[in-house]
């Protein structure tokens, strides 16, 4: 028995992939005529827009929806949260010590760099050139994600396109926080020592904590040694610096994370300034997106697109240590967590076919006259029966107002969702 969504995974049914190929392609025009990619671009989006909007009517699934839609929103608030939180750490971690270390600590020594600047000299120059070529990026990556979760109104993927949506949003906040554990418990240098100075306003000698538990001991290897064998910090640090606290209410406590100046305002103007911050941050967050797409449309969609998007992933991935956003472990790091992760939160969406067990009960049920049928030889009630199998009956009612409205809600909401997640978050 065929089951009721199509399976992209068949080559002939590649329109996804050549949708989303097309984007990459008039997105990267940018490079070559930004007046024609600020022309073809909004026309491209309006179109995609167009062409969910008029399949509302058309899609079969809507009560399928309905019902994931608490946990899609339940998974978002879970996302932003996390988000929130690795947001005051990236802070943190820069502010702790002062804006003199990160000037003066050199970036660790990275063999992944080196094999790159090795192949300089070796490949060809119009390979170097690929390779150093801005193809995509991280709202790219969420783009494509994007039109996945939407092609399911057209049947490319099993319904429902909220349960995707929230298998990403939560796989990626469970990502985020093991992230910001990772990052917040030991500080690394930046690839690019110049970064912090640039982008955060912090003071630049250490705070109290890193003052007694870090500075005397960081140069001094008798002091270290020490330190180990004492277990205990009797370095006396002498007098501290007296710092800026503001009044943010029942917030105020960031203020010895965060470490502000008078003029930068309330606490959540800080996290806005950072953007991906400018210690090493173990492991990549774009790459963790990068990878969790990849993911998701390997699992959803299949075919030669989801083997063009690995791709993708290896060149973003090679970009990252190329220009120095990041050492090769962090890449690393972040593809194999985000493929255990994404293999670990199968319970809010998978290819496999939960509904199995509800389709078997029911050809029980319908079996007498299955078999009635088939002995009359009427072709059209074994059609009318096996298709009333594949398709509930709460799945027919989409006609309804209240479904009609959800429809409509859901698209334009999620729309929405989707420009402002590309205009507030486009600093990554």
């Amino acid at each position: 028995m065929r089951p009721s969504y199509p399976r992209a995974f068949w080559p002939a049914g590649g329109g996804l992939g050549i949708a989303a190929m097309t984007y990459i392609g008039v997105d990267y025009i940018r490079h070559i005529s930004p007046a024609w990619h600020a022309r073809l671009q909004p026309v491209l989006w309006a179109l995609l827009a167009l062409i969910a909007i008029i399949r509302i009517p058309y899609y079969k699934h809507w009560s399928v929806e309905m019902r994931s839609a608490v946990v899609f929103i339940a998974s978002m608030i879970f996302m932003v949260g996390s988000l929130l939180v690795e947001m005051i750490t990236v802070r943190s971690v820069t502010a702790v010590l002062g804006l003199d270390w990160h000037r003066n600590t050199p970036p660790l020594p990275d063999t992944g760099q080196w094999l790159l600047l090795a192949l300089n000299e070796k490949l060809p120059a119009t390979i170097v050139q690929i390779l150093r070529a801005r193809i995509i990026g991280l709202h790219h990556y969420l783009m494509l994600f994007v039109m996945l979760a939407f092609s399911v109104l057209f049947g490319s993927i099993k319904a429902p396109g909220l349960g995707i949506g929230a298998r990403y949003m939560f796989t990626m906040g469970i990502g985020r926080l093991l992230r910001t554990i990772s990052f917040g418990f030991t500080i690394l240098p930046s690839p690019r020592p110049w970064c912090a100075a640039s982008r955060f306003h912090v003071p630049a000698h250490a705070n109290r904590w890193a003052q007694k538990y870090y500075v005397p001991y960081a140069s001094d290897v008798d002091a270290m040694r020490k330190l180990i064998s004492r277990d205990i910090a009797y370095v006396n640090p002498g007098e501290y610096k007296e710092e800026y606290r503001p009044d943010w209410g029942f917030m105020s406590f960031l203020s010895d994370f965060l470490r502000p100046y008078p003029y930068e305002g309330a606490w959540y103007n800080l996290l806005k300034k950072g953007g991906g911050g400018c210690n090493d941050l173990l492991y990549s967050g774009h790459m963790l997106v990068a990878v969790l797409t990849a993911m998701a449309w390997t699992e959803a969609y299949g075919g030669y697109s989801s083997a063009f998007i690995w791709m993708l992933v290896l060149h973003s991935a090679q970009r990252e240590v190329r220009e120095h956003h990041h050492y090769s472990v962090d890449c690393i790091v972040a593809m194999y967590v985000g493929i255990l992760l994404w293999r670990m939160t199968s319970f809010l969406w998978s290819i496999k076919d939960a509904s199995r067990g509800r389709r078997l009960e029911k050809l029980e049920m319908i079996q007498g006259r299955l078999t009635q049928a088939a002995k009359d030889g009427d072709v059209d009630e074994v059609r009318a029966l096996l298709e009333g199998v594949e398709t509930s009956s709460e799945e027919n009612h989409n006609k309804g107002r209240a479904m009609q409205l959800f429809a409509v809600g859901t698209i334009f909401t999620s729309l929405t969702i989707v420009l402002l997640a590309f205009t507030l978050l486009s600093d990554g």
